[in-house]
């Protein structure tokens, strides 16, 4: 016996609502008309005690009627009632089938995703992380189980597992074993130690970055598994410090990390094995006048080590990571034509 497809059923089901849908125009167009011929009434009147009978509203009658007319009346309840009642149901229907068939794309298309990120917890720094991650152009998954989040996530369209992310089974079901990195970002720390631990049994070699609520948690984190732990609150207190202290340099700072800002950017830039620059200085390769770009620092693609404001003597090497700091065009100009996109943390 063939089994038959629910895409196959939502559109016969879509068109059945399509053709009762125009039976119940017909239907209203007659009953109005009927009450127009029958009971002598105007236009209007026809039509709203066709509307209230055929959605059983049940004010009373807005004229006497007479035999034929409540005979029309029950007429036209009869076929109209039920037809309203089959859109509703059958709407609804659609409704839950498509949702249905919506969510089971996205578990598809989460189970295909490599090199993504995952972030726990779609609270205030869940969202923000998220926000920046869709403007830097990252495929990531959320995992979270509080009922309005999964819905505004559900209005926003951005894949989630809805679940608690304590478990492996959740873990997994966000492609945990392909996946670039994971986020903690839930405002409980004994919840990020555990999903920690959890996800560092499953992946050894998985780069985390947990949320954390104080600088001694921030260590348990570390402890736990995380690759680097960030307390949000110490660093909010650190820059309204900065702002006092060091008004322009903080402005400066804004001016880079303000997220709304588009014109610059600060990145990093991988350089890979055939880039045309490799063993060439940067001031050999005419890399300031080419690019137009400012060279903060050089990370050296063997040893992982920084060099703070590079010598334009120094010689660049593949594998090489270059902090650099300019226009966003100018500097994914760069990454096309010397660098590869950064796939690891160190």
């Amino acid at each position: 016996m063939a089994v038959r497809s629910p895409f196959t059923w939502l559109e016969a089901t879509v068109r059945e609502i399509v053709v009762v849908s125009l039976f119940l125009c017909a239907l209203i167009a007659t009953g109005t008309a009927g009450y127009i011929l029958i009971e002598g009434w105007n236009w209007m009147d026809g039509l709203y005690f066709t509307f209230i009978t055929l959605t059983t509203i049940g004010f009373g009658e807005i004229h006497e009627l007479s035999t034929t007319g409540r005979f029309f009346t029950i007429l036209i309840a009869f076929f109209g009632i039920g037809a309203v009642a089959y859109i509703a149901g059958r709407s609804a229907q659609v409704l839950l089938v498509g949702r249905s068939l919506r969510e089971s794309h996205m578990k598809r298309q989460i189970g295909r995703m490599k090199n993504h990120y995952i972030i726990c917890g779609y609270g205030r720094v869940g969202k923000r992380i998220a926000k920046d991650l869709i403007r830097a152009e990252e495929t990531f998954v959320v995992i979270d189980r509080a009922g309005d989040e999964i819905e505004l996530l559900r209005e926003e369209g951005i894949p989630f597992v809805e679940g608690d992310a304590e478990d492996e089974r959740t873990l997994n079901a966000a492609a945990l074993r392909s996946a670039k990195g994971l986020i903690l970002a839930t405002p409980e720390d004994s919840t990020n130690v555990f999903v920690s631990l959890t996800a560092r049994e499953i992946r050894k070699d998985l780069f985390i970055l947990a949320r954390a609520n104080s600088r001694i948690n921030a260590r348990k984190l570390l402890h736990a598994g995380a690759n680097k732990a960030i307390a949000p609150d110490e660093i909010g207190a650190r820059r309204m410090a900065q702002v006092i202290l060091r008004p322009h340099v903080d402005r400066f700072m804004d001016e880079i990390f303000q997220a709304e800002s588009l014109d610059r950017a600060m990145d990093e830039v991988t350089i890979r094995e055939d880039a045309g620059i490799i063993g060439k200085s940067l001031a050999q390769s005419n890399f300031r006048q080419q690019f137009d770009l400012i060279v903060i620092a050089v990370i050296d693609g063997a040893t992982r080590k920084m060099r703070f404001n590079p010598n334009a003597r120094d010689a660049i090497r593949a594998q090489d990571i270059l902090i650099v700091l300019g226009h966003s065009e100018v500097i994914r100009r760069l990454r096309e034509l010397h660098g590869t996109p950064v796939t690891s943390h160190s």
